[in-house]
């Protein structure tokens, strides 16, 4: 691995935090209104909308483990993100032409169609472009949390217009989701750091150490009950979450408001303010991770999610809640970097991109795939409240359930080492 240098004379760094920038604008500018469209522009309930989530997880599921698997073949090879920008790049025609329509049509074929194609370019998309950007972070010496930070600052930015153009007409968003899936495309496909040349030349030759695994690595991974106990806290962790907040808060939010419309540009900007958040966030974890270990950064995450969507069943005016989702900045760093650096600490390296798939994302979408359509039943039938205190006890579950089961970071230490910084003192000292 690289030694680490200055970030801004690093072109890796400038490369992938580019890359990563363009990623989340093409994908935030319509994701996080995702919902409020499938509800307001065409008209579906919440147990429609949990059965439309549920099928786009079952495709993300399919496409990210091929993503992780093809990945970790091609090590620091970019074709895979290309073809995500070039999905991506489309984003905007095929939604206005083949998408849309075809829900209205035929509501079982658009929404399979859509989940291959949306979870190709974007739900899976995502995933693979992180397992990149963390891959390069460790072999160009980079920090991963600082370049995955600008993916937040991008998705902060187009949050910030999103609503506004979304009470326009939700179709701009698409195009201009575009429009940024261009530019991506250009970046993963033009700009190569002469150090990435120079990589993949080595691993191209015999006596190159290769970077990628066998598959005696990935069934012997697979089969270890520490991935599994970890598949467990994810599910009932990140799944809930994700339920949460994509498939139920935004329309919750803004039925707070005198009416939908202004509750959108509300949450809109709130959005791109809590995004700005998460975006500093993601350089200030590291520190926290080095300070109180990778383990526990990763239970401090889940305290705060159970803590968050808890209250925002307690609290019913705008104001508070809209204070409670900024805690959504702390907690999505908190459990996205100490996630990747668990894999990589307790695991094989080499297997860093299908672990996390699995691992992580996967296990996400497993549950996603079960829970999305009985939480959107629970939530038509008994509401906000009970709905959001349920899933809060979940995550309590989960936190108790992961204090006992996930490693110390000294545990089973299978990968790269992670060293506190009162151990680095405590050796400089002796």
């Amino acid at each position: 691995m690289a030694a680490k240098s200055s970030a801004w004379r690093n072109p890796s760094y400038l490369e992938s935090s580019t890359g990563i920038f363009f990623f989340f604008c093409a994908w935030g500018i319509w994701w996080s209104f995702y919902s409020p469209w499938l509800i307001n522009g065409l008209g579906m309930t919440n147990t429609q909308v949990g059965n439309i989530y549920s099928i786009n997880s079952v495709g993300t599921l399919i496409i990210m483990f091929v993503y992780g698997v093809i990945q970790d073949e091609l090590g620091v090879k970019r074709r895979l993100a290309i073809f995500i920008a070039a999905i991506a790049a489309l984003v905007g025609p095929f939604v206005q032409f083949i998408y849309a329509p075809l829900m209205h049509s035929n509501l079982i074929l658009g929404a399979v169609l859509g989940s291959i194609v949306l979870s190709a370019g974007f739900m899976s998309g995502c995933s693979l472009i992180e397992a990149i950007t963390e891959r390069y972070s460790r072999k160009f010496g980079f920090e991963y949390g600082q370049s995955r930070a600008w993916g937040s600052f991008g998705y902060a930015i187009v949050a910030l217009i999103a609503g506004f153009t979304f009470n326009i007409n939700p179709m701009i968003n698409f195009w201009l989701g575009s429009a940024f899936g261009a530019c991506m495309l250009l970046v993963y496909a033009f700009w190569i750091p002469d150090e990435q040349r120079e990589e993949i030349k080595r691993e191209s030759t015999p006596e190159g150490e290769k970077s990628q695994p066998s598959l005696r690595d990935m069934i012997h991974v697979l089969g270890m009950p520490a991935l599994w106990l970890l598949i467990v806290f994810v599910i009932f962790t990140n799944t809930f979450y994700t339920v949460f907040d994509q498939q139920m808060f935004p329309n919750y939010y803004a039925n707070l408001f005198p009416t939908p419309e202004q509750g959108h540009e509300v949450y809109g900007i709130l959005n791109s303010i809590q995004v700005f958040l998460e975006s500093a966030m993601m350089g200030v974890v590291p520190i926290i991770m080095r300070k109180i270990g990778v383990r526990n950064s990763l239970l401090l995450g889940a305290t705060v999610m159970f803590a968050r969507i808890g209250l925002c069943g307690f609290f019913h005016d705008p104001v508070m809640v809209s204070v409670v989702k900024l805690f959504h900045s702390i907690e999505v760093p908190l459990f996205s970097l100490p996630a990747f650096r668990y894999f990589t600490l307790h695991f094989n390296p080499k297997l860093s991109a299908t672990l996390y798939m699995v691992g992580f994302q996967i296990a996400s979408q497993v549950g996603q795939v079960a829970m999305s359509t009985p939480l959107g039943i629970l939530h038509d039938r008994a509401g906000d409240q009970v709905t959001f205190y349920t899933i809060s006890l979940v995550v309590l579950a989960a936190l108790i359930y992961g204090i006992f089961v996930l490693k110390r970071d000294d545990q089973q230490v299978d990968g790269d080492p992670f060293i506190r910084d009162s151990q680095k003192s405590a050796v400089t000292q002796g």
